[in-house]
């Protein structure tokens, strides 16, 4: 069944304050795997001109992906997780993100269109820190597939 068109444009409140720490920052770079020093160095970022370490640019995504769960799991939506698959990801980015922001989400429904019999949702997630500053917008793409024959 289709989702619902009517929540294009439906916003979820903030998320609660996420504080990036230096060593959550050193673990997602080791993960995917860039030495960069500007994540695990403080000398080396500031010699860029940051006060800490920054994160990796698809770091957003553990924040912004967590966020989405409010869409996700809206029951007036009704879409069926357990059909759901990651679509895309992209990021456009005011200031790298930081040792010691403190960063609040929120998630927007961009689009909602039915392909092939699978739901394809696009989700904005605006982050901003303690201040209210803009640092990045994620946009998460994702695909509920169809059900096959005979499945519910």
């Amino acid at each position: 069944m289709a989702l619902d068109q009517s929540f294009v444009g439906r916003s979820y409140p903030p998320t609660a304050p996420y504080e990036v720490g230096r060593e959550k920052i050193r673990e997602f770079a080791e993960a995917v795997g860039d030495p960069n020093p500007v994540y695990t160095d403080p000398a080396a970022a500031g010699a860029l001109g940051h006060p800490d370490v920054i994160a990796p640019p698809t770091f957003a995504f553990a924040i912004t992906y967590k966020a989405a769960g409010a869409v996700v799991s809206d029951p007036e939506l009704g879409l069926n997780y357990s059909r759901v698959v990651h679509g895309d990801q992209r990021f456009a980015y005011t200031r790298p993100v930081r040792a010691g922001d403190r960063l609040s989400v929120t998630s927007t429904i961009e689009t909602i269109k039915s392909l092939a019999g699978n739901d394809v949702i696009d989700i904005r997630g605006e982050v901003h820190d303690a201040a209210g500053e803009h640092v990045v917008t994620a946009w998460t793409k994702l695909v509920a597939r169809a059900a096959e024959a005979g499945e519910a």
